[in-house]
């Protein structure tokens, strides 16, 4: 399908809380191939439809090793986090070049809609479940930069802003 360009934060649609998805058709499916092919292209782990500009909640996951794995979900939504934590380096393509440490549950029940159209429940461990969170946080108009404090979520947003002038 086709590589799409991650829009640049503060592009409001990052801050947009995304649109249900009401049934699972061929639009949507060229979407979450697209959403998966840029994630590929990235390298990433995940990927959230507002990321590329798209307004629904669509969001792909594949932290597999061998990759090609990914998952495909509209409408996910968290039933059940475990309580322990698990601390990963977190990145956007919205926001390139800049990273942070963030503490999100270890594992999540996930309630999504799948390719079928059926919904679902599914459990994500590790990076999946990081990755899972990262996404859905997405399709609720945050970022990973929202887990921080201000001073160091204003630092960074400096930094990427800085880095994205040096590259263009």
């Amino acid at each position: 399908m086709t590589v799409r360009t991650c829009i640049p934060y503060p592009d409001k649609r990052l801050r947009t809380v995304a649109d249900p998805v009401e049934e699972i058709t061929d639009e949507v499916r060229a979407v979450w191939q697209d959403m998966i092919d840029t994630m590929e292209a990235m390298p990433g782990v995940g990927m959230g439809a507002p990321q590329i500009g798209v307004l629904l909640r669509l969001a792909v996951v594949d932290a597999s090793e061998a990759r090609g794995q990914a998952v495909r979900m509209a409408n996910p939504e968290i039933l059940h986090a475990s309580v322990k934590l698990r601390d990963h380096e977190e990145a956007s393509p919205n926001l390139p070049g800049v990273s942070a440490k963030i503490s999100r549950p270890r594992a999540v029940t996930v309630r999504l809609m799948d390719e079928a159209g059926e919904t679902v429940e599914r459990d994500f461990v590790g990076l999946w479940a990081t990755s899972v969170q990262h996404q859905i946080d997405h399709l609720n108009g945050k970022l990973f930069i929202d887990h921080l404090s201000r001073t160091k979520r204003d630092m960074l947003v400096k930094k990427s802003k800085k880095l994205a002038k040096g590259a263009g």
